[in-house]
């Protein structure tokens, strides 16, 4: 907002700013009247709607219970009245990580199958050319 300071500094009127900047002539002139710049604050962090299910969580997953679908039904039968997506970001930042499984490549012999690409197409038979 340093900029409308100058422009005022310049002769511009507060219309004039609020018309070249495309802000309120409220705001320029709260901001031009302002000895310090506008710093945003934090809004306080709400607590969850699984805050108080947490430690129940994190026992069933020392358990070795990862699956949200059943921790969800337990939860909610002790009045949990939130979503599944709350819960399974919480789960995956104690989730193990998995590795991939290898995959065997599958190779059948000459002649043992047959591949077919779908797409349409159009052939030349002698001197016509014929659609698919």
């Amino acid at each position: 907002m340093f900029y409308l300071r100058e422009l005022y500094a310049k002769g511009y009127s507060i219309r004039a700013i609020a018309r070249i900047t495309g802000h309120d002539r409220k705001t320029v002139s709260k901001y031009i009247k302002a000895q310090l710049y506008p710093r945003y604050k934090r809004r306080p962090q709400k607590p969850s709607k699984l805050e108080p299910y947490k430690e129940y969580i994190l026992s069933r997953l020392r358990e070795g219970m990862f699956n949200c679908n059943v921790l969800l039904e337990e939860i909610r039968a002790q009045g949990y009245a939130g979503g599944k997506t709350i819960l399974k970001d919480f789960v995956a930042r104690y989730r193990p990580l998995q590795r991939a499984q290898a995959v065997q490549r599958f190779e059948p012999r000459p002649g043992q199958q047959a591949q077919v690409d779908w797409a349409y197409f159009s052939y030349h038979d002698g001197n016509r050319k014929r659609p698919a």
